[in-house]
Order: structure tokens, then C-alpha cells, then sequence
């Protein structure tokens, strides 16, 4: 069972992780088998080899700049969502909702991003030209 004070600091810490060189935080922060998908029609990585190398093709790495802030939205037995907003130092910008599903002992097992940012079209249809849909 999560509470929101273990899902609070499972943030704090994945964001930690994020912003320090390697991948070896992740043992902390998922299980052995867990999976981590990018979004909901992605294949998730799966194990933290495979979670490893998808953090290092997707970050800049530890200088990487950036603000992020989270909401904890609801929390469920083992299962938790949040939203969270980053603003890189380019201008970018996205929102997030985060599907975090933990394990007993308090690590993520399964990871589930929903990313927003501006311009995203809201629907498979929409980012079809009109003739094609």
C-alpha cells in the first residue's frame, strides 16, 4: 500500500535521480522486472537495464536545465497519479500525468507517462490532415 507521503518522496527522488549522472538511483526507485512507457501506446522498457538506457537517450544529463513540478492527484491501494509540469531552460514545456504503480517494498514496479505540451494535437484524428481522416 502507497500513501501520498511515500509517493511524494518516490517523486522527490526520481527527480534526483534524473538530474545525477549514471542509472544506478534506479534500483532505488523501480523493481528488478519493472517497466517504464513513455506514454500509453509505447512499449514500456522493461527491467532496469532497459530503463537505464531509455534515461540516457532521453535526458541531456545532470546539467540538464530544467524546473519540475508535481501534484499528487490520487493515491490507491499500491497505485498512484500525479501531475507534473517541467519547464526546460530552452522554453520548452510540458504536462504530465504520471501512472505509478509500487510494489511492496515501496519501489515503482510500473511506470505510465501521459505528456502534454503545447501545439500536441489532442487525438490521433486531429493530427491527420481533414482529407485523411
Amino acid at each position: 500500500m502507497a500513501d501520498r507521503a511515500t509517493v511524494e518522496t518516490w517523486i522527490v527522488a526520481y527527480e534526483t535521480a534524473w538530474r545525477t549522472a549514471g542509472t544506478e538511483q534506479l534500483a532505488e526507485l523501480f523493481t528488478e522486472d519493472g517497466s517504464y512507457r513513455m506514454s500509453p501506446y509505447e512499449d514500456p522498457a522493461v527491467g532496469l537495464t532497459a530503463i537505464g538506457k531509455l534515461w540516457e537517450r532521453q535526458r541531456d544529463g545532470p546539467d540538464e536545465g530544467f524546473e519540475m513540478s508535481h501534484e499528487i492527484v490520487a493515491v490507491d491501494g499500491g497505485t498512484a497519479v500525479a501531475r507534473v509540469e517541467v519547464e526546460y531552460a530552452t522554453g520548452a514545456e510540458y504536462r504530465d500525468l504520471w501512472l505509478i504503480r509500487f510494489a511492496a517494498d515501496g519501489r515503482c514496479r510500473e511506470f505510465e507517462e501521459w505528456p502534454y505540451w503545447p501545439g500536441q494535437p489532442l487525438s490521433a484524428e486531429e493530427a491527420q490532415p481533414k482529407g485523411d481522416r
